[in-house]
């Protein structure tokens, strides 16, 4: 039995489909929302590690997500419960030794706590994902016109469908344990790049307009911590985090190319309709 934390998330969802295709039991771990049809549904909060007892019972490995308190605790959980494997899902950043950068430093803590757990583990650090093209949606449902951050910096965005895929192969193979598998899609794309081939896939002539650093904090300070605003713009403006590169992990692990966002693009059109 595989547990999947997450499971109604970007990636999350993702591995659960692919272990049910693979035939695999897995245990879908939400909070909210609905898990893929064919998992064992299970509820818990993974910041009170003893509210998982249940879900941790008669697991193999774990799929988990980073950034939760007592990491160490829930990773003793873990162990205790017999888990032969955990796949954690990092991020580029978990490399950056900077302590005040929050994101960072979440990432390295979490990736810490799997380290010292004592059961075999492997990292998936990918590059952005291309399903943060969804934040588009609500302006996209209201004209042409997509306001964005960051508009000069090129990200080779992976589809979450290529994480998990990946995902599933450290889950049920051997070969990849102790290894940081680091993904990334096979284009390096400007945000006005992935604006014009949405448009072609919707069949409508979209403009970006690209938001000032100043326009830029203000948003992002609307909606989410300011020490968060802060670390993303450690990463984007100050250059701190370098997610431009075209890497071949995706390729070489699941023998084909990875998905380009115009794929990703297609199968999510009606999302922006």
């Amino acid at each position: 039995m595989i547990l999947v934390t997450g499971a109604t998330g970007n990636v999350g969802a993702e591995v659960v489909t692919a272990l049910i295709a693979a035939g695999e039991p897995v245990r879908a771990l939400q909070r909210k929302g609905e898990a893929p049809a064919g998992a064992d549904t299970v509820t818990g909060d993974l910041n009170e590690p003893e509210s998982l007892k249940p879900a941790l019972d008669g697991i193999d490995a774990v799929f988990l997500l980073p950034g939760y308190q007592n990491m160490p605790r829930l990773l003793d959980q873990v162990r205790e419960a017999g888990a032969v494997r955990v796949v954690l899902l990092s991020g580029g950043s978990a490399g950056d030794p900077d302590p005040d950068n929050a994101v960072s430093r979440y990432m390295a803590e979490s990736e810490t706590a799997v380290r010292e757990s004592g059961v075999p583990w492997t990292f998936l650090r990918p590059s952005a994902f291309m399903s943060n093209t969804l934040r588009w949606a609500p302006q996209l449902r209201e004209g042409d016109v997509v306001r964005e951050p960051f508009a000069d910096v090129r990200i080779a965005n992976v589809d979450p469908h290529d994480i998990a895929a990946v995902a599933v192969q450290a889950l049920l193979t051997a070969g990849h344990e102790g290894q940081i598998h680091h993904l990334s899609g096979p284009e390096s794309l400007l945000p006005a790049d992935r604006l014009r081939v949405l448009g072609e896939v919707l069949g409508r002539d979209l403009v970006l307009h690209p938001q000032t650093n100043d326009e830029a904090r203000a948003e992002m300070s609307a909606a989410m911590p300011v020490e968060y605003v802060d670390a993303f713009f450690r990463f984007y403006v100050d250059g701190t985090l370098d997610e431009s590169k075209v890497l071949p992990t995706v390729e070489e692990i699941l023998g084909r190319p990875a998905r380009t966002f115009r794929q990703w693009a297609a199968d999510h059109a009606g999302l922006f309709a």
